[in-house]
Formats: structure tokens, sequence, C-alpha cells
């Protein structure tokens, strides 16, 4: 079968991919009921690393105003408001997905 899909993701065009990180974004700050600590014990990336990412890429703003770029709030507002304290096996399974990571 053949596509016109690029041949790697490094020649995605900007703007596709600039939209795609805005929707995941999103789409994170929608779904607060997606854990940090639950999407680093699946993916090995939470919300705050996204926000360690965009400063990696080269956004100006410091660690606080990445993560509230990312979080839609203050850091502080958002443990406040959205994450509870892990449970043993959340960061159980934190620690063992991050030893997947490259």
């Amino acid at each position: 079968m053949v596509t016109n899909a690029p041949a790697t993701l490094d020649e995605l065009p900007d703007d596709v991919a600039a939209a795609a990180f805005r929707r995941l974004v999103l789409h994170l700050q929608h779904r607060h009921d997606a854990q940090n600590i639950d999407l680093m014990g699946l993916a090995g990336f939470c919300r705050n690393c996204l926000a360690d990412w965009i400063r990696d890429a080269g956004y100006e703003g410091d660690k606080a105003a990445a993560r509230e770029l990312i979080h839609g709030m203050p850091q502080d507002e958002w443990k406040a408001t959205r994450q509870p304290a892990p449970t043993p096996e959340q960061l159980r399974r934190m620690e063992t997905s991050l030893t997947k990571n490259a």
C-alpha cells in the first residue's frame, strides 16, 4: 500500500505538529482525571514532562510558567484542586515505567 505520509516524524510540517501538540495539551487540561502519576505509570511522561520539553525546545518562560501553560493554571492550584496523593501502587507503576524510558 502506498501512502503520502512523511517518511519520518521530522518531515511532519511544523504547523501540523504544533496543532496536534496544542490539541494534546487542551485534552489533558480537560481530562484532569488522567492523573500525572497514572500517565507516568503507563507512558513514562506527564504534564510536567511536556512543560520541560517545551523549555528544552526553546520556550523562554521559567519552569513555573511552562507548567502553568501546560496545566492551564499555576501548578500549586493544580496540585490543590486536581491531584490527590499517589497510592503505593501508582508509585510502583511509575517507577517500573520510568525504567523503560531512554
